[in-house]
């Protein structure tokens, strides 16, 4: 999949705030992240990845998702001691991950819940981020 205007030039913005220049890789690597946002690996964004561009390195792919990560248009998803999961979806949400398939889901959060959430807080804390993490598996249905 290639890049739209839009997405190629939100790329190009957000890496010039931190000093990259976007380059043929990172362009591939993230339309290959904006294509299935199933919440990959570094091997699983590598093996799609070389699908496009033949000879895409392991070591080429984290790097550019570490970019990514440091310019802000990718999250960082991790589950105690499994392999870090990358998230394009920079909209307040939370993750369900299913137990028995090991799939991780964007779950919304509505704007009245994260102010619910922040009033949990001290007066003198303010959140930057809110994270939240559900663990489970899909409900037997009803008989």
């Amino acid at each position: 999949m290639a890049l739209s205007a839009h997405q190629r030039e939100h790329l190009k913005e957000s890496l010039h705030r931190v000093g990259l220049k976007p380059t043929r890789q990172r362009e591939h690597v993230f339309s290959v992240l904006l294509t299935k946002r199933d919440h990959p690996t570094v091997e699983e964004v590598w093996q799609r990845s070389r699908t496009g561009f033949d000879g895409i390195s392991l070591a080429t792919v984290y790097n550019c998702l570490e970019s990514f990560v440091r310019c802000g248009i990718v999250r960082q998803v991790n589950y105690e001691r499994e392999p870090t999961r990358y998230c394009p979806n920079l909209a307040p949400h939370a993750h369900f991950k299913d137990a028995a398939t090991g799939r991780v889901y964007d779950i919304d959060l509505p704007e009245p819940v994260l102010e619910t959430l922040r009033r949990l807080l001290p007066r003198e804390f303010e959140p930057e981020a809110i994270e939240i993490s559900f663990h489970g598996k899909k409900a037997r249905a009803s008989r």
